[in-house]
């Protein structure tokens, strides 16, 4: 079971907090414990949690596409 949770603004004026995308990692955690990945740019942020199940030599987490 993993897990994936993001944000994202249309104010080019703002940035996404890298402390709220740490509190939305933490909180899914347990969803992935065996990887996370944050990514981050003026606009969006995502977060994600990866268990692994299936793949596991290749399935290396941030997802680049």
């Amino acid at each position: 079971m993993c897990g994936i949770a993001g944000l994202y603004t249309n104010n080019h004026n703002s940035n996404i907090s890298m402390k709220s995308l740490e509190n939305m990692l933490a909180f899914i955690q347990h969803r992935g414990p065996d990887q996370s990945g944050i990514y981050r740019d003026h606009q969006c942020g995502l977060v994600n949690a990866r268990l692994s199940i299936i793949d596991i030599a290749s399935g290396q987490q941030p997802i680049s596409n």
